[in-house]
């Protein structure tokens, strides 16, 4: 059973082969696949089986910037609010995958617009579908 915090219910459906390391990008390609393959996924908090190979995670903290783990933890709990789940829960990619273009204008609107991975994101196909571009008016 795959493990994933809140903002990577979201964030991962727009991966796209870029990341901070060449280890991080295969960790990803390998969760995205078994996502995929409908695996299930257990809601957690804090590091998971994506943080885990991050080069900026030092314990259970993220070090990526020195705001990044309070921001990261706040948009964990955005994410669980607008999908509607609680830690613990068990859900599949195909129900994520769903909820996403209800969720995307609210999301995108309050994370995308200053993340660092926005330009990563806009060469996915999916992120594009879902009008980005017409959050920003």
């Amino acid at each position: 059973m795959l493990q994933l915090r809140g903002h990577h219910l979201i964030c991962l459906h727009f991966f796209k082969g870029q990341g901070y390391s060449p280890e991080f990008i295969v960790n990803l390609g390998e969760i995205l696949k078994k996502a995929e393959a409908d695996e299930q996924i257990e809601v957690v908090s804090g590091a998971d089986d994506i943080c885990n190979i991050c080069p900026y995670l030092k314990g259970k903290e993220c070090f990526y910037n020195s705001e990044s783990d309070q921001e990261i933890q706040a948009m964990d709990r955005k994410a669980l609010e607008l999908l509607e789940l609680s830690l613990r829960d068990i859900v599949r990619w195909p129900a994520l995958r769903g909820n996403i273009p209800v969720v995307f204008q609210q999301w995108s609107q309050e994370f995308c617009r200053a993340c660092d991975w926005r330009k990563a994101c806009e060469k996915n196909d999916f992120f594009n579908q879902l009008g980005y571009e017409k959050t920003l008016r």
